[in-house]
């Protein structure tokens, strides 16, 4: 299997793809926010939760669910902000990972990576980091 990638690219291309995959990991895990709620341990991401408060009509009070998941539909997300969020984030982990699955797509594959595709890779990648790491503010 022939590479058009230098030994600089090939290096790129999997510091990539494992940075892709901790940004993906970190994305979908629910742990971004520790702490208790009637007296139960509780953490929460942008779009999964762990732990969380539901009001029991039957005993007319709040129980708490202790187990781990996503919110019901895009507007039960808690505010404006981290719906925001999670588009921004999402959409950051999804560049990152169409960068790094094309850069190892071109340690295998010759002619596949020219000098210029590089370089909008490169921009492309940026792009996603800046989303990941800025959390949809700031943009």
């Amino acid at each position: 299997m022939a590479s058009s990638l230098t030994c600089a690219g090939i290096v790129w291309a999997f510091l990539s793809f494992l940075c892709a995959a901790a940004s993906c990991v970190g994305f979908f895990m629910p742990y971004w926010l520790l702490g208790s709620q009637l007296e139960k341990s509780v953490s929460f991401g942008t779009f999964r939760r762990c732990s969380y408060p539901v009001r029991d009509e039957s005993r007319q009070m709040t129980v708490m669910v202790e187990q781990c998941g996503r919110y019901a539909s895009f507007q039960a997300i808690p505010s404006a902000e981290w719906r925001i969020c999670t588009v921004v984030t999402g959409l950051g982990c999804g560049l990152l990972l169409l960068v790094a699955l094309t850069a190892l797509m071109g340690c295998c594959v010759s002619e596949l990576i020219s000098r210029t595709v590089g370089r909008v890779a490169g921009g492309i990648q940026f792009l996603g980091g800046k989303c990941s790491c800025s959390d949809g503010m700031g943009l």
